[in-house]
């Protein structure tokens, strides 16, 4: 390839903001617990074909911790062995999990497995997920209640009608991501209720199992800064 065409050297990963730090130490049945769940889910679900056959799939891009996540919708009331979501990376390698439980269920932290409630963080309100269909493959957006509401829909009932309404106000400029041109382009669609949220890593980090970032995974280029 002649010299004035060469390709461009990659773009460096984004760095994390803040500097990451250390989740506070782990207590001897938040360690127990951590390696029970690694155990069993890096056994499972080693592979994203694994996590499809279990009714696990893809919702996001990649973040800015590296970490691709995967939701079993069925899954938000979760226990130690059905985690809400899994985390792979752009390898397709299993990194992590998100466990829940539902805030209308526990209005205060949950005290479960042996695992501190300070480790569980508050993520609300409900909002909803979806993906759109495009010649590249599906890309991916959320929408909060505020829209939905004015579009009609609900976040607790959103339906493919409710995301194309949306794609005809001016605010679907800032997902970024092509228009639909019908309902039948949403690829998917579903509620994201308000839950408490426990994230684990499910390979090794300096940092901590339940820490937010994990120097050990390496985001690409084309990671995304997400919430």
């Amino acid at each position: 390839m002649p010299a004035a065409v060469a390709a461009a050297a990659p773009t460096p990963a984004p760095t994390p903001t803040p500097v990451p730090t250390h989740a506070p130490p782990e207590s001897a049945t938040e360690v127990r617990f951590v390696a029970q769940v690694t155990n069993d889910l890096q056994h499972r679900f080693a592979t994203t074909a694994q996590a499809s056959a279990a009714g696990f799939f893809r919702y996001t891009d990649e973040d800015q911790t590296g970490a691709i996540s995967w939701v079993n919708t069925n899954q938000w009331q979760s226990d130690p062995t059905r985690p809400s979501q899994l985390w792979y990376d752009v390898s397709g390698r299993l990194i992590g999990a998100d466990f829940s439980v539902l805030q209308s269920s526990s209005p205060s932290r949950p005290a479960l497995w042996g695992v501190s409630p300070s480790r569980w963080i508050d993520f609300s309100p409900a909002h909803v997920h979806f993906g759109i269909k495009t010649p590249s493959g599906v890309q991916f957006g959320a929408v909060g209640p505020k829209t939905m509401a004015s579009v009609g829909g609900s976040v607790d009932r959103p339906t493919a009608a409710d995301i194309y309404k949306f794609s005809k106000m001016e605010r679907w400029s800032r997902l970024g991501i092509p228009k639909p041109q019908s309902a039948s382009d949403v690829a998917f669609v579903f509620s994201f209720p308000a839950i408490w949220d426990l994230q684990v890593w499910l390979v090794p980090n300096p940092l901590g199992a339940f820490a937010e970032h994990n120097p050990n995974v390496k985001p690409s280029a084309a990671a995304k800064e997400q919430d």
